[in-house]
């Protein structure tokens, strides 16, 4: 998961801190000197760590803060004010065209994810009422038009290609089809490099130059730290992008271009990709970011996640079993579909605060285990899911085979549902609020799930 290794050394300068009732000058260059090594070693632009140390250190030892009652407070709260704002301070909207279509020129290097996170972009749009065309301009790479075609089926997104032909002439013939048929927004999906050249260039400008695109954004590898700064860099000198889009956030990525690369190009991050998954990509908040960074979770991000997972009918029906204490193993797979909805669990759990990145190093979200369970209730008839009273051993026998599990499978999945099961009763019932500090000692959990 990006930015782990900076948040547990981050985090570790700030204990110090805690660990401290008044603070000193020297305790504050301390931290700030942990705070830079960590910073480097997320390899953060040389440039930009001296800048930001500095502006963090001007303010973190004025005499309003050391003289406060609570100053390792104040400090976190100075860190996370100036990572926002190094960040770019608030999220920066795709600009839309004011006579249709918008057209948003995606460039990059090849193999940072461009026309993968091309067509998230496009689909996150789809969903927003939008009319979206998506554009093979790369008639370089080996099957990058057959992928573009792919994704975009899978998204239910129509695909504009004329073969190898000249992008120029592609683009500008895209660009008349979405006005006849109505496409609001345009994604030209244009040739990468394995390093930049002139020639990629040349031929960037020339598509610019004919179809006058909105946007220009450049998709980038978080993966690739420093180098996808000065990649950005480059492109922004040649065609003067509008903003990036940083993919593969959810792997390894030490967080550096994410840190580096408004500061570097002027250039904000507009949207991040977030995992494999069609659907995993997001607006870009740098406050939000800042405040994952600093281990204090993201619950803005979290609440957007459950709102677009949220069946706000089956919510109401659940309310109202839950009212009269019909809670059934139907609901309860329901439950476990919309968990999945939000995503990644493990990146749902890093945005709950005070779940520090050490914490989810050693929590593991089983994943297989969610999935039998899904399948052991899939394996159920509507009866036996409201009237799981019924279920004797031959009924389990048939659910197990039937699941590709064993009997103990079943009875396990049963024992942890009567758990959840008498938990709401006794949380519904008279008296709830009192009983509510009983629920740590309660056993179960949902399946999959790390206790944290």
């Amino acid at each position: 998961m990006a930015f782990e290794g900076l948040t547990e050394k981050i985090s570790a300068a700030f204990q110090k801190l805690r660990g401290k009732g008044r603070l000193t000058e020297a305790d504050v260059k301390a931290a700030m000197r942990e705070i830079r090594l960590a910073l480097l070693e997320a390899d953060v632009s040389y440039k930009v760590v001296k800048d930001f140390i500095s502006k963090v250190s001007a303010r973190a030892v004025g005499s309003d803060v050391l003289e406060s009652l609570t100053p390792a407070q104040m400090i976190v709260k100075i860190v996370n004010e100036e990572l926002t704002a190094l960040m770019g301070s608030e999220n920066q909207k795709l600009r839309m065209a004011s006579q249709p279509p918008t057209i948003v020129m995606l460039v990059g290097l090849q193999g940072a994810g461009k026309t993968t996170n091309g067509a998230k972009l496009a689909g996150l749009f789809k969903k927003q009422g939008r009319r979206p065309l998506l554009v093979a301009c790369d008639i370089y790479r080996p099957a990058a038009i057959k992928q573009l075609q792919v994704v975009g089926e899978k998204l239910d997104i129509p695909v504009f290609e004329m073969g190898k032909t000249n992008p120029v002439d592609i683009a500008k013939a895209a660009v008349a089809h979405a006005v006849r048929h109505g496409n609001d927004m345009v994604f030209l999906d244009t040739a990468g490099r394995l390093h930049v050249d002139e020639a990629l260039m040349d031929e960037l400008k020339a598509v610019k130059a004919a179809v006058k695109p909105t946007e220009i954004l450049l998709v980038v590898d978080a993966m690739t730290g420093q180098d996808a700064v000065n990649a950005a860099q480059t492109f922004n000198e040649w065609l003067d992008i509008d903003g990036v889009m940083l993919s593969k956030l959810d792997g390894d990525a030490r967080g550096g271009a994410a840190l580096s690369v408004k500061a570097v190009t002027g250039k904000p991050i507009k949207f991040i990709g977030t995992g494999e998954k069609l659907d995993s990509i997001e607006p870009f908040h740098p406050g939000r970011m800042a405040s994952r960074i600093l281990g204090m979770g993201d619950v803005l991000t979290l609440i957007e996640k459950a709102e677009q997972a949220f069946d706000q009918k089956k919510a109401a029906e659940l309310e109202q079993k839950l009212r009269s204490n019909k809670f059934t193993l139907q609901d309860f797979y329901d439950q476990l579909i919309q968990l999945k909805n939000m995503g990644d669990l493990q990146d749902v759990l890093g945005m709950m605060p005070g779940v520090n990145a050490s914490a989810l190093k050693n929590a593991t979200v089983d994943e297989k285990a969610m999935a039998r369970t899904e399948a052991i209730i899939q394996s159920m008839t509507p009866y036996e899911r409201e009237n799981p009273a019924c279920l004797n051993h031959s009924r389990k026998r048939r659910i197990a085979a039937g699941s590709g599990v064993k009997v103990e499978d079943v009875n396990k999945l049963l024992k942890q549902f009567d758990v959840m099961n008498n938990m709401i009763r006794q949380f519904s019932g008279p008296g709830a609020a009192k009983k509510m500090k009983r629920l740590k000692r309660m056993g179960g959990g949902f399946p999959g799930l790390p206790g944290l």
